[in-house]
């Protein structure tokens, strides 16, 4: 008499597979990442980022568009998830913003710290969509 409990007993290992396969996504800043930026609570600008890794680096533009800006310097510190991001913006500003990876456990994490934009200054918080 043959038993059927091997199919059964790889039921749950196959489960495990499927779900550790689920929760590789690649790098933590990769994505689209939108929200605002602004001195005061009700002076704000909304800016989307779009960052991809080619695997040794990552890339991205500010505002895709007519007038989207090339990000050209993005820099992760694994050690304290910590993010700073360059450019230079259309009307020939620059731009530096620093933050910290939020929630990174997340597919929704945030990246939230200082934006510096020409000659003003404030805060800012991105959520990854």
């Amino acid at each position: 008499m043959r038993t059927r409990a091997f199919p059964w007993a790889c039921v749950p290992i196959g489960l495990a597979v499927a779900l550790s396969a689920a929760g590789q996504e690649g790098h933590p800043l990769t994505g689209t990442w939108s929200g605002d930026w602004g001195p005061s609570l009700t002076e704000r600008t909304h800016v989307t980022l779009v960052l991809d890794f080619d695997g040794e680096a990552v890339t991205g533009l500010m505002n895709p568009g007519p007038r989207s800006t090339p990000l050209t310097a993005v820099a992760l510190d694994v050690t304290d998830w910590t993010v700073r991001i360059e450019a230079e913006g259309p009307d020939g500003e620059s731009i530096m913003a620093e933050g910290q990876i939020e929630n990174l456990e997340s597919y929704h994490r945030t990246l939230s710290g200082t934006w510096r934009q020409g000659a003003a200054e404030g805060d800012f918080t991105l959520t990854r969509d």
